[in-house]
């Protein structure tokens, strides 16, 4: 039964990793007809929605491309600044797409900021709390390191709706920009779809370790009554 677990837990990720990596490497050899740079479509995006407090910048690394709401910024990999492709349009849009929400005071977005401080601390933390309680057979540890790692699920889970409506946004955007034509509209949702399985692989390997643990905290409570 453990290995079954454990096996979906490392296999799942892998999976949903290589579905945005085989989308991107298929679509980024897909010129969009606009021909368009990722970083001109962010631009185009931003401008036709009336933000111009948010820059676009070349980030570095391999699709490690986020909207930064401290700094104001849309952070592109050096591919989707520079790239042509229906990929870059995608990916581009997607990171303003973030951007709009955060100007708009979008509800989710904002909770997930709220939550990054409580979410942090319960990644770091919670498993050492949980080690401890299972080798000094302390159930109260485990439960205090339990809610530490329920605030960094609530994270993942929450993650989920911003990720998915700044997707939708962006195929708003493109289609409603001519940033890609009515024959690209399906690529590019494609290569969207194929990102969001990685938010939604990590929401479920996050809610399935976190029921684990829970079993393990209630197996000890029985043993201890």
């Amino acid at each position: 039964m453990y290995l079954i677990y454990f096996a979906i837990i490392i296999l799942v990720p892998l999976w949903a990793q290589m579905r945005v990596k085989g989308a991107f490497a298929k679509y980024s050899k897909v010129q969009s007809s606009s021909y368009r740079t990722g970083a001109e479509v962010a631009q185009t995006i931003l401008n036709s929605n009336g933000i111009y407090n948010v820059g676009v910048e070349q980030g570095s690394g391999f699709l490690s491309d986020h909207y930064d709401p401290r700094a104001k910024i849309v952070r592109l990999s050096p591919d989707i600044y520079h790239g042509r492709s229906l990929a870059a349009a995608a990916i581009a849009a997607h990171e303003v797409g973030h951007a709009i929400q955060d100007a708009k005071g979008y509800a989710f977005l904002r909770f997930r900021h709220a939550l990054v401080p409580v979410a942090n601390l319960g990644s770091n933390f919670s498993w050492i709390l949980i080690l401890i309680g299972i080798f000094a057979h302390l159930s109260g540890m485990i439960l205090l390191g339990i809610f530490f790692m329920a605030a960094a699920v609530l994270f993942q889970i929450i993650t989920l709706p911003v990720e998915f409506n700044a997707s939708n946004r962006a195929m708003q955007q493109v289609v409603s920009l001519g940033l890609v034509s009515g024959g690209e509209e399906r690529q590019t949702r494609k290569v969207l779809n194929a990102a969001a399985l990685t938010y939604v692989a990590a929401a479920a390997v996050a809610v399935l370790e976190l029921l684990r643990l829970v079993l393990i905290y209630t197996g000890m409570s029985r043993n201890d009554d």
